[in-house]
């Protein structure tokens, strides 16, 4: 699964090399007139969330480019199928773009929806990142063996996590790493949020224990001194935080999982208007604005050109239907 949740360096290299080769010019991939008025992102999760911060950095870059507003719309619910039906139910004229992420490879299997890769026009993967098990300041763990050793020796349901919805990238993060731990999946008790801004207010309030989100969305209640990153659900260390060690390192258990976003279109988006967004995309992700911000707030920055960002959807979902079928979370 980690293949496609979390591209290699080979793929991100390969993919860069592809936009070169074909000759991607800003002034010729400009389609006719596009964009002439304001073009809405949506987010399919909260706001202060990261992928709601993502997008919104994405969004101002493109408009400094285009020359155009790209505002960012909130469309939560649902467990993200609220969102990511408007992304794929838009008019396909490049006026409602989206931030697609995992879980679109996951609702389906979960019998939430119909939608799945191919309903969407990939644009461009821009970020994959692992979870951290993050507690409150408060919490008794200090480090994660501890806290593992708490929930092995612990009654079902002892325990309270959270993160995202309910069959979530991050709620399906919880259940590997319990199953990797010879636990059964819902050993730690799952509690639903619409994003990871109000699992980590909720942790904060001591409403759960556990929280299985980026260590972007961890980043300002940890540098308040509300929160600690315990281990990384990495299969290596982050590179904003070298000094957080991974599960496996830690002992607390060999497992390791990512997510990731991308920009997406509705199904048959114009070709002149995917080459106008994906080459601003293209650029974006090595615009010395858009490194500063992903790395300052730990996120990585994991580009894959459209052909290969459509081409890893279609393989994470397969790979994604495994792991869920395997985590006994399938539907149907």
């Amino acid at each position: 699964m980690t293949d496609f949740t979390n591209p290699s360096r080979r793929g991100l290299l390969l993919g860069a090399a592809a936009l070169g080769a074909i000759g991607l010019n800003p002034a010729r991939a400009l389609a006719a007139g596009y964009p002439d008025r304001p073009v809405t992102v949506v987010v399919p999760w909260g706001a202060g969330g990261g992928t709601d911060a993502t997008a919104r950095m994405i969004a101002a870059l493109l408009e400094k480019r285009l020359g155009q507003p790209f505002t960012v719309v909130n469309r939560t619910g649902g467990a993200g199928v609220v969102g990511h039906s408007a992304i794929a139910g838009a008019k396909a004229d490049g006026y409602t773009l989206g931030i697609v992420t995992v879980e679109i490879t996951m609702m389906h299997h979960l019998g939430l929806t119909d939608l799945g890769p191919a309903d969407y026009t990939p644009l461009g993967l821009m970020n994959a990142d692992s979870p951290a098990v993050t507690v409150s300041n408060d919490s008794p763990y200090k480090d994660i063996v501890a806290l593992t050793e708490a929930i092995r020796t612990s009654a079902p349901g002892t325990f309270k996590a959270s993160g995202t919805g309910q069959g979530g990238i991050w709620h399906l993060a919880l259940v590997g790493w319990l199953k990797a731990l010879g636990l059964e999946g819902n050993h730690v008790t799952w509690v639903p949020s619409e994003g990871s801004a109000p699992a980590m207010q909720d942790l904060i309030a001591g409403g759960v224990d556990i929280v299985t989100v980026s260590l972007a969305e961890t980043k300002a209640m940890v540098d308040a001194g509300r929160a600690l990153n315990l281990a990384l659900m990495g299969a290596d260390r982050a590179s904003s935080h070298p000094d957080l060690p991974t599960l496996a390192e830690a002992g607390g258990g060999d497992f390791a999982l990512a997510t990731w976003r991308g920009v997406c279109g509705p199904k048959d988006l114009p070709a002149d208007v995917a080459q106008t967004i994906s080459t601003a995309l293209a650029q974006i992700a090595t615009d010395p604005e858009f490194v500063e911000f992903m790395g300052g707030r730990g996120f990585n920055i994991e580009y894959l050109d459209p052909a290969a960002h459509g081409a890893m959807m279609g393989q994470a979902d397969g790979a994604m239907g495994d792991t869920m079928r395997a985590a006994g979370l399938l539907q149907g």
